[in-house]
């Protein structure tokens, strides 16, 4: 088992900037990828980006390229999200997620952070 507790949401107005952290504990060595997805008011949830825990490789989803940066730190067994450039679109509940290695699935969920953006 491998838990996430995020932190660092807030409220923040649009082309500001917000870091969440996600800390992770339990059965971290098996840990593949890490990643953050978003689920605002009225919509799926949705992917935002990710990290793979070994070799530090990312992806993003189009809609947040060169605004969001996903890091992990190792030694502490945080995975981190810095969102720049902030948009009202932005607003949502954020995820940490948790996928081990040699599963296809994100199996592994933080309780949430919401992140509210102001116009």
């Amino acid at each position: 088992q491998v838990q996430l507790v995020e932190s660092g949401g807030g409220l923040v107005q649009a082309g500001g900037s917000l870091r969440l952290s996600c800390a992770a504990s339990g059965r971290t060595f098996n840990i593949y990828h890490m990643a953050w997805f978003r689920q605002a008011p009225g919509k799926e949830r949705e992917f935002v980006a990710r990290v793979h825990w070994g070799t530090g490789d990312t992806a993003y989803t189009d809609s947040v390229q060169a605004r969001f940066a996903i890091s992990r730190d190792n030694a502490k067994n945080t995975v981190y999200l810095q969102m720049n450039s902030l948009k009202v679109e932005d607003t949502a509940v954020y995820y940490c997620a948790a996928r081990a290695d040699g599963v296809t699935t994100y199996d592994y969920w933080g309780q949430g952070t919401q992140v509210t953006v102001s116009s």
